[in-house]
């Protein structure tokens, strides 16, 4: 089966290309680049830049995996639109995954913790948060969750944990203050579109389009109190 798996939610874009067979996950082209802003522009560049390297066809895909958030407004959209789209031209199945699922999976790979916590700075004294056991993206404990600070120091109790991600430093240094056995790890930790690709062989397609999973309202709001309320 060929995946591909993209992301856009935080501060970043990756694509991968990768083969399912025999059980086994073979990645066969990838890509990641970091930026704050841009990812409409550089998404669909990258994935056809992938599909080359890889010398696959948009009618040989059989799986399309995307990140549906947490992360930032416009970027989460902006993956999703790409993979409704790209479902519709092609007939291709969706799977969506959470960022903080996949940023666990990368965090399994690199540290092997036996209980982690993916928190990502949501700025306001806030984190998304998640808490995974040993088995990284594919064994969440909590669900995703928008905490402050000292509440995501709590997350799994009182025992030894791992935080990773752009809130680690921040949450392992209050977990400490609480006399708590925590460290931080990974703090540049995007979620990676090789990981995506992994987790998308054990996600069921579903016929229901993609829709964003938000953990706080956008920002940006329609005016009220005029004279014509816009739509």
């Amino acid at each position: 089966m060929n995946i591909l798996a993209f992301d856009t939610c935080f501060d970043g874009c990756s694509v991968c290309l990768a083969e399912w067979r025999q059980g086994v996950v073979v990645e066969r082209s990838a890509r990641m680049e970091r930026f704050e802003a841009g990812h409409a522009e550089r998404l669909i560049p990258m994935i056809g830049e992938a599909m080359e390297e890889a010398r696959l066809r948009f009618d040989e895909l059989e799986r399309i995996a995307v990140t549906i958030g947490p992360g930032t407004f416009t970027g989460t959209r902006i993956g999703i639109a790409a993979a409704r789209s790209l479902a519709l031209a092609t007939g291709v199945g969706t799977v969506g995954a959470s960022s903080l699922a996949v940023m666990a999976e990368v965090a399994r790979r690199k540290i092997r913790p036996d209980v982690l916590a993916v928190v990502v700075d949501a700025r306001r004294g806030e984190v998304y948060a998640q808490l995974f056991g040993s088995g990284g993206g594919c064994d969440a404990i909590s669900p995703p969750q928008l905490l402050s600070v000292e509440e995501a120091a709590l997350l799994g109790g009182r025992g030894p944990i791992v935080f990773v991600g752009s809130g680690a430093t921040l949450v392992a240094a209050v977990a400490a203050r609480q006399g708590r056995d925590a460290r931080a790890a990974l703090p540049d930790l995007l979620p990676d579109a090789v990981a995506l690709a992994h987790l998308a062989t054990s996600l069921e397609v579903s016929d229901a389009p993609l829709i964003p999973f938000y953990l706080r309202p956008p920002d940006a709001k329609p005016q009220d109190g005029k004279a014509i309320a816009r739509l």
